[in-house]
């Protein structure tokens, strides 16, 4: 089978490898319909050190299940799924307390679990990991309604997941603070909870555009100390009551903690490129500001937003907007770390 693998920063491949195998009696082995690449994919990309020994890549699927192991359940082959980007068997006292990226016998893909960007993989925990899409034929569906659905795998959710954490609810103002597709993400999941006011913090036009067709009130694309004024002003200088935050960089959090209003909460999506971060008088404590927000449950929410996509009610998908073949992934990350295209997706 074709798989990608990076061996250091801007140095992504793909190569002809073994198809996977069932290892555990919990495992499943599908054929991909659909893969991306993850704006998270871009910190490696930027940064990994070189080796000679690549590392697989990718964590956002929908696919089709080939071969399920003795103890697979709730899954059979020729079913369509979406694979989460985390594994968990969905049972654990983390799991149905509704934090599965906290799943005591889950993971991550890559490394020795294979990466998602490949025609074939291993999803381990299948019971729990992967959730079929009733009535859909990957074959014959529409691709505006593949993209969705694969959306739901990662980035729609996580910024579901901001917003709830954030716990956006009606008569709120959130500023959400990136326009990559997890921002623009959040922007729709906030209406969705019933944001009052939803201000976008982003300097790109085309896809600043986007989070005003899906219910920004207002976009500001002025960064650090002039972002923050602005911000300010937007809201006669009291302050967002949610900032939700999805890019991971300290510039993005300084803008966060400088923008809250007192009382308010500030919800982190976006993977933290740094372990020290200001917590004190002049940035939360004073405030009396929450700090939330991790990795997102994809799990806990894929029922429910596979009904909202199949029903018409989110069109989370849009966010695409490129598709390559297997062969291009190495041009789709190029692509999106030059801010040519907001998230690419690769069809089987």
């Amino acid at each position: 089978m074709r798989a990608t693998f990076m061996y250091g920063a801007g140095d992504v491949r793909v190569e002809t490898v073994p198809d996977p195998v069932i290892r555990h009696e919990t495992d499943a082995i599908v054929r991909a319909v659909r893969a991306c690449v993850c704006g998270s994919d871009l910190h490696p990309y930027h940064s990994m050190p070189g080796s000679e020994h690549g590392t697989a890549m990718g964590h956002e699927l929908i696919a089709v299940v080939e071969q399920v192991g003795s103890a697979v359940t709730k899954v059979r082959p020729g079913d369509f799924v979406v694979a989460p980007f985390a594994f968990q068997d969905d049972t654990c006292v983390f799991c149905r307390e509704g934090f599965q990226t906290s799943c005591v016998h889950g993971g991550w893909y890559g490394g020795e679990n294979g990466g998602l960007q490949a025609e074939l993989a291993r999803i381990p925990q299948a019971d729990g990991s992967l959730v079929v899409v009733p009535g859909v034929d990957p074959a014959t569906a529409d691709e505006r309604l593949l993209a969705s659905l694969l959306a739901l795998s990662d980035v729609y959710l996580t910024g579901y997941h901001a917003a709830h954490m954030g716990r956006v609810s009606a008569g709120k103002t959130v500023t959400v603070i990136g326009d990559g597709a997890v921002g623009l993400s959040a922007v729709l999941a906030s209406r969705q909870l019933g944001a009052e006011r939803v201000i976008l913090m982003g300097r790109h036009a085309a896809r600043t555009d986007l989070g005003v067709e899906w219910g920004a009130t207002d976009v500001v694309a002025e960064r650090g100390d002039e972002g923050i004024a602005k911000v300010m002003d937007l809201t006669g200088g009291e302050g967002s009551h949610v900032v939700l935050e999805a890019v991971g960089h300290m510039p993005a959090y300084e803008q966060a903690f400088g923008i809250v209003r007192p009382g308010g909460v500030i919800s982190r999506v976006g993977v933290p490129q740094y372990e020290s971060a200001p917590i004190g008088f002049g940035s939360l404590f004073g405030k009396n500001a929450t700090l939330t927000g991790g990795p997102a449950p994809v799990r806990a929410y894929l029922e429910p937003a596979i009904r909202q996509v199949l029903a018409g009610e989110i069109d989370p998908g849009r966010v695409f907007d490129r598709t390559v073949s297997i062969d291009d992934v190495p041009a789709a990350y190029a692509a999106m770390d030059a801010r040519e295209a907001l998230k690419v997706m690769v069809a089987f």
